[in-house]
Parts: structure tokens; C-alpha cells; sequence
């Protein structure tokens, strides 16, 4: 395994907490993973007691595990106090950025204070991109989303999550914009998609992740080791490029 292995995009799932502490914890120890960005989901549109609850339990996994687990909170722009969320996350439990799931669309209104703080904050906003010929949930971000924020907010790192499902469908439209990169996340049966996305975006966008733990973390792994990428290109998905996006000084 490479020296720095930084694993962008993993979850505690409501009801299972303990459970996914574990197996994120085991896949560490076997593989040398050097640190998990974590962020806690549970159902589709959570209230506010959810979503405390949700970060509550990043939080602890944070002070369990200091130096190995960061956090990202998660919020619903739906929420009348996300922007409160938010500064709690980052202020008091020590979060490094902010996950967007699919309670709205990334660019919709609601969504602007919250990029304007995690602008402020120095912190990457983690968003759920996911094209579905069948099932797309109704606010499920695609990439005309994210690269409609990208462009009224250059300065925000964003980070579009599993390449948006669909390499060929969803890349296109983040292509002219430099503050957007892709996590590999989820996008295990398609080794290609990694080529694809050096072409289109430069290996300097595209970041490791594993949506662990339901996802099989060797599979994502193995997806960076055999695609078209140069040692130090290697290097830089598999950790380089997430530290430049977690630097906050």
C-alpha cells in the first residue's frame, strides 16, 4: 500500500453506528490507511433532531479515533438552522467540511450561505452527485448542479462525489471549472471511468474514496492501481490531492 492513503468519502449509517466504526476501523488497520473523512446519513430529508444526532455521532467517532477519523458535517439546507449546523460542525466539533446529500439540489438558493461560510472556513463541501436511468430521487444533484455552484462560487472546493455515477454523462459539465474535483466513491465496476476522468480533468481533480463501509474498499483501491496513471500521479489520488483540499491555512 502506498504511505498516504487518505480515504475522502465514508459513512456511519444511522442505526448502525457502532457497527461501521468497526468495520471502517478493520479495513484501517489492514490496509494503512492514514485517515477517513466520515460524514453520517440516515434518511433522504432529516429533520433538525436528525441531523443532530447524525453529527453527534461523527463527532464522537472523531474523539475516539483523533488521529485517523476528520469529519464532515452534514446538513439540510432545508433546515431553517443549517447555517447553526454548520458553525457548530466546524467550530466546536472540529469538522473539516460539509456533506450535502439529497435533501436539495446542491445549487438551489438555500444552499448559497453555506457555501459562502465553508468558503470562510477554508473547508471542501463533499456533494452527492449521482445520475439513475431509474429511481433518480427527486433533489439528487447531477453535474449541470454542481457546475452551476462551481460557477457562482469559483473560490469553494467542491468535491463531486462518485464521479457522479455516469463518468461519460456527468463529467462534461465540471470540466471548465478547476475548483470542482471527483471522489472514485461507489463507481466499482467501470476501472475505465479513472482514465476517462485524467483525460477530461487532470489526475490533480480526482481524489480516493470508497463510500466505505458498503462498498468494497479493494475494489476502489485497485481501480487507482491499474489505471492510466503515473507513480506520482498515483500518489497525488491517493492522498496528495485530498490533503490540498483539506489545507486550511
Amino acid at each position: 500500500m502506498v504511505k498516504l492513503l487518505i480515504d475522502m468519502h465514508a459513512h456511519l449509517w444511522d442505526g448502525h453506528f457502532e457497527e461501521n466504526k468497526r468495520q471502517i476501523l478493520t479495513v484501517c488497520e489492514s490496509y494503512g490507511v492514514s485517515k477517513v473523512l466520515v460524514s453520517s446519513l440516515g434518511g433522504y430529508y432529516p429533520d433538525e433532531e436528525e441531523i443532530a444526532r447524525l453529527n453527534r455521532a461523527t463527532h464522537q467517532f472523531l474523539r475516539e479515533e483523533p488521529s485517523l477519523i476528520e469529519g464532515y458535517c452534514y446538513v439540510n439546507p432545508g433546515n431553517p438552522d443549517a447555517p447553526d449546523v454548520l458553525k457548530k460542525g466546524i467550530e466546536e466539533y472540529g469538522m473539516s467540511g460539509m456533506k450535502l446529500w439529497v435533501a436539495t439540489f446542491c445549487d438551489d438558493p438555500r444552499v448559497f450561505p453555506l457555501i459562502e461560510r465553508c468558503i470562510d472556513y477554508k473547508v471542501p463541501v463533499l456533494i452527492h452527485t449521482f445520475y439513475k436511468a431509474v429511481g433518480q430521487l427527486p433533489y439528487e444533484s447531477l453535474g449541470s448542479n454542481v457546475a452551476a455552484l462551481a460557477a457562482r462560487y469559483p473560490e469553494a472546493k467542491l468535491l463531486m462525489a462518485h464521479m457522479g455515477a455516469d463518468c461519460l454523462r456527468e463529467l462534461k459539465p465540471i470540466q471548465p471549472y478547476p475548483n470542482v474535483s471527483v471522489d472514485t466513491s461507489g463507481s466499482i465496476f467501470r476501472r475505465d471511468d479513472i482514465d476517462y476522468a485524467k483525460k477530461l480533468l487532470g489526475a490533480d481533480r480526482i481524489v480516493f474514496g470508497t463510500d466505505m463501509p458498503g462498498i468494497s474498499f479493494l475494489l476502489n483501491y485497485g481501480q487507482i492501481e491499474e489505471a492510466d496513471l503515473t507513480p506520482d500521479e498515483k500518489k497525488a489520488v491517493f492522498g496528495g490531492n485530498a490533503l490540498r483540499l483539506l489545507k486550511r491555512s
